[in-house]
């Protein structure tokens, strides 16, 4: 009996120390379990979207590309077309944040089961490159934690997105606190944009930081080169 006892004592305590070691863990980095996890499809997604970026699009499609005569128009095109051939959960581009060190790939959507996978763009708005808004979603403390530090961002940081068609380059103009059901975040402006939308604070979903940032940079590629 205390060999049984002393037994459940020594499970008990390494179970604490592991929940505990959990804990903070999250707290200065991010949930490691879920990060292992997500780590592992971030390598498949990219493989995929590699897989993806080789096919070309059908030839209707590629005839009424050769139509275009601008880069503008060009970019919007295969913007929408890739937005069409892709399905929630899919891989579609990349997003690279230079200030606080993300490189993730995006997918397409922003159900729980997308936002394990990566950043996620939202159903409702336009792929990058077609005008409008677009807004990308992101956990802020598990799933690799990819929007952990935006409330770092400044006005003027860049953040790159490479979609198959484009480089698209935005600068950050502001940051705001709002609530979850503030959807104007997303409404159309004047101009061709880029929020970013994540759970604030860490470790609450009481409220949604956003950061709006501007299309300064079009570089086409791809089949909109």
């Amino acid at each position: 009996m205390r060999r049984t006892l002393r037994a459940l004592s020594t499970v008990l305590i390494v179970a604490g120390v592991l929940v505990l070691a959990d804990a903070i863990t999250t707290l200065v980095w991010q949930e490691p379990i879920t990060a292992l996890t997500t780590k592992v499809k971030q390598d498949d997604l990219s493989g995929e979207l590699d897989r993806l970026r080789a096919r070309l699009p059908p030839p209707v499609e590629l005839q009424a590309l050769r139509g275009l005569h601008t880069t503008a128009r060009r970019v919007a095109f295969a913007a929408r077309s890739w937005d069409r051939q892709r399905k929630p959960g899919d891989p579609v581009g990349r997003i690279e944040i230079p200030k606080i060190g993300a490189s993730f790939v995006i997918v397409k959507g922003t159900a729980q089961e997308d936002l394990r996978e990566g950043p996620g763009i939202y159903d409702s708005v336009p792929f990058p490159g077609a005008p409008g808004t677009t807004a990308i979603a992101g956990h802020r403390t598990t799933y690799l934690a990819p929007f952990r530090h935006i409330d770092e961002l400044k006005p003027g940081n860049r953040i790159v997105i490479e979609m198959p068609y484009a480089t698209l380059t935005y600068a950050v103009e502001t940051t705001k606190i709002v609530q979850p059901t503030d959807l104007a975040v997303i409404a159309r402006a004047g101009f061709d944009r880029l929020v970013l939308t994540a759970c604030h604070p860490l470790f609450s979903a009481a409220e949604r930081i956003v950061v709006f940032s501007r299309l300064v940079r079009t570089v086409p590629k791809g089949v909109a080169a």
